[in-house]
């Protein structure tokens, strides 16, 4: 039986490999010169023939089946300077990998490439994503002179943040533990520093970043509501260069260059270092002192660092990690810090002449979180590796097929102290996975169906998720697409979700303390589960204007977290009572629906941003139907960026958000709540009792709405051998709109978040 199981993984995984390796295909890769760094959504094409293709994320291309003949490859890429290469394809000679260098123009346009969009438009379904580039994240207004790709994900369509101090990402309906953070593969468990402007990760090592609000494909999973797929660039493989800057938020530090010398055709090599420090707990009381006597208590430190090792077929080795620290130190309230850190290994491997590209990854991460207070102690801490194995098969000009094997697995450690009693819980899980994803494209239709299998093995549970994603190009400017699937997770978090503002994150990989039954049905699982439906509109108003539309629903079939309706100790005592009142944790069903549109406008100087969501989120337990504190029913996010001058030397950047009202749990009546379990001896005429709250129905009334606008102003001065400043103005809030956070009951004051915070900074590139 052991040998047939091999057998079979062996046929499954490398079969084409065998077969298809006799055929000839046209395979390369697509550089700047200047540095060497792969350049993605590059256009090649074979001269004279309908053959097109986009590089990936590698800067690969491939033409799989090509007959013998003379061939001209054409390579395009907005901002550098077309390339032509001769090929001669002749039978049973093996070509060899093509390395394309594209060097810029004496013009940069700083414009997307439309006719590379409308290619990816026309050949990928893209249902459900937004695809970020270095250059997208520029568009945004800065905090002195940085900027963050916290800011972006912001404004995606569907997204809802929560805050600036404190404050979560919530995407089409699910919650923060529903998200996975990819980070070239290894997953990230906070991806946000505890002031909501930044992220973890410097924009500046940033390559590409797709942001699957739903409907996500099958080589994704473990999470039922998105994905976050981060992808770092190379360091400079040519020179040595770098990045210094500092503004009244934070300073930082960007080294890369070849690590072995100078790079040969056999081999090259790269590293890239990057160094990022706050210090704005010190710079608040001085440049934000109105704010608070105390400043802003919030510090944090991110260090990251990768060495590359490539070789003269394309194919590359890097090694990769980090550390990120984040603190909060609240005087006389709350102490909070938390630490990540990871290392991790990944590949391309362009094997032989095989019309295949393999990538894997091998990594090990932690998390530990740790927050104290006068009355109680929280720690959680998750750690963990994962192992991913991809297979890329590019069968013809129109299809293509993505498969492998995913295993991961953590343990997870949670302790919670306060003056009542002593919470701790140790566990651990191995998952494995294995994914089929195919791409086919004829005529007018794109399909690209898929089926991952998860098997959680802590559990003894196994998920079949079969995925779909459906486009049809209706005109040359018009695009139907259709998406959806079956998502699954084990991961579940402490977090209440009615807490609005809540800097502690604890996980647990699984809990077997949830009631038997909900709403009478049996409980035969104990995984959090989704079934998610996407419809979509993409129309090319004019050759620089293009509309998408998106509609989108997410059923959440079971979704499992702390009991907030907890009222008796699971006790023989309470044998009677019904689970739901006495679990920790509880059985809770969902759903959320909503529209998307997105307009996008670009030219050579201008580029507009707008998107208008409307969405709708439900929650049930055993007891109420209600709307989580998330429940932004309408949101707006108009970014502006415009350059100035003949020299594009300036660059103005606007962005303003509009969001509704959350929902809130308003408060009824107080009392006074005497303590009936002390001596006889006690006198309630004349004790005073603690103070008591008699709240409304959950989440009943909603805030009022929220407004704010960000600007940044930044010169650049170009210096000698292509180093150059910038110098940054911004103003974050710029109106000053006192925009409600939350309301303190307890002392009747109403909390706000942010007011208007200007900020100034500096960069020196060389």
């Amino acid at each position: 039986m052991d040998m047939i199981k091999k057998s079979s993984f062996f046929i499954l995984f490398f079969f084409p490999l065998l077969v298809f390796c006799q055929s000839e295909t046209i395979r390369g890769f697509v550089y700047e010169a200047s540095s060497s760094e792969p350049i993605i959504f590059a256009n090649v094409s074979i001269k004279n023939t309908n053959l097109g293709s986009v590089t990936d994320d590698n800067g690969y291309f491939i033409f799989p089946n090509i007959s013998q003949g003379d061939y001209i490859i054409e390579v395009d890429f907005i901002g550098y300077q077309k390339k032509t290469i001769p090929i001669k394809v002749v039978s049973g000679i093996k070509l060899k990998v093509q390395k394309i260098y594209l060097t810029k123009t004496n013009l940069e346009l700083d414009v997307v490439d439309l006719s590379t969009e409308k290619s990816e438009n026309k050949n990928m379904v893209n249902s459900s994503v937004i695809k970020l580039t270095s250059k997208n994240l520029k568009k945004l207004p800065s905090l002195g002179g940085e900027v963050d790709l916290a800011q972006f994900i912001q404004v995606l369509p569907g997204v809802v943040f929560t805050g600036d101090q404190g404050g979560k990402l919530y995407i089409r309906g699910g919650a923060p533990i529903h998200n996975k953070v990819l980070f070239d593969g290894m997953t990230i468990y906070n991806p946000f520093h505890s002031i909501g402007f930044f992220s973890v990760f410097d924009s500046d090592i940033i390559k590409k970043t797709d942001v699957y609000t739903g409907g996500f494909p099958a080589k994704f999973g473990g999470r039922i509501s998105s994905i976050m797929n981060i992808k770092t660039r190379d360091g400079n493989k040519k020179k040595f260069s770098g990045k210094l800057s500092a503004n009244t938020f934070s300073s930082k530090l960007l080294l890369e260059g070849p690590f072995l010398g100078t790079s040969n055709e056999n081999i090259e090599t790269s590293a890239i270092f990057s160094l990022r420090s706050s210090y704005l707990d010190k710079t608040s009381k001085n440049f934000y002192s109105y704010i608070d006597d105390y400043g802003l208590p919030y510090s944090f430190t991110d260090t990251y660092g990768k060495m590359s090792i490539f070789s003269n077929n394309g194919s590359k080795f890097n090694i990769y990690g980090f550390n990120f620290i984040d603190n909060v130190d609240y005087d006389n309230i709350t102490d909070l810090k938390w630490d990540s850190y990871g290392i991790g290994t990944n590949f391309v491997l362009v094997p032989g002449s095989a019309k295949m590209l393999i990538e894997g990854e091998v990594s090990y991460s932690n998390y530990k979180i740790n927050e104290k207070s006068s009355f109680e102690d929280l720690t959680s801490q998750i750690s963990g590796f994962n192992l991913n194995l991809d297979f890329s098969y590019f069968m013809t000009k129109e299809s293509e097929i993505r498969y492998g094997l995913q295993v991961s697995g953590y343990s997870t450690s949670l302790d919670l102290k306060n003056q009542m009693n002593v919470y701790s819980q140790i566990d651990h899980s191995t998952d494995f996975a294995a994914y089929v994803d195919y791409n086919f494209s004829k005529s007018r239709f794109v399909i690209n169906p898929g089926f991952r299998f998860q098997n959680y093995t802590s559990l003894g549970e196994s998920s079949f998720e079969p995925r779909l994603s459906v486009k049809y190009n209706l005109t040359e400017k018009m695009r139907l697409k259709a998406s959806g699937g079956s998502f699954s997770q084990n991961l579940i978090s402490t977090n209440d979700d009615s807490d609005v503002v809540s800097l502690f994150t604890g996980f647990l990989s699984s809990t077997e303390n949830v009631p038997t039954t909900f709403q009478g049905d049996d409980i035969t699982s104990l995984l959090q589960t989704a079934t998610h439906y996407v419809v979509g509109l993409e129309y090319d108003l004019l050759e620089n204007l293009n509309l998408n539309i998106e509609g989108y629903y997410k059923k959440f079939n079971q979704l499992i977290g702390i009991n907030r309706n907890k009222f008796f100790d699971d006790i023989p005592e309470f044998s009677n009572e019904e689970d739901y009142l006495k679990k920790d944790f509880m059985i809770e069903r969902g759903n959320a629906m909503g529209i998307d549109f997105l307009l996008k406008y670009n030219t050579k100087k201008l580029s507009l941003w707008s998107v208008y969501s409307f969405g709708i989120v439900n929650r049930e337990d055993e007891i109420q139907r209600y709307s989580p504190h998330y429940d932004r029913n309408h949101n707006v996010n108009l970014v502006l960026s415009y350059l100035i001058g003949k020299r594009n030397l300036w660059n103005l950047n606007l962005r303003w958000n509009y969001g509704s009202g959350f929902p809130f749990t308003q408060t009824r009546a107080y009392y006074e709540n005497l303590n009936f379990s002390e001596t006889s001896s006690t006198n309630f005429n004349t004790n005073n009792g603690n103070l008591g709250i008699i709240y409304s129905d959950l989440n009943g009334g909603r805030l009022p709405d929220y407004h704010r606008l960000d600007f940044s102003l930044t010169k650049k001065i170009n210096l000698k051998n292509s180093t150059f400043m910038e110098i940054s103005l911004g103003v974050t809030n710029l109106y000053n709109r006192n925009n409600i956070f939350y309301y303190d009951r307890v002392d009747a004051v109403r909390i706000n978040q942010l007011p208007i915070m200007p900020n100034i900074g500096f960069s020196w590139s060389f």
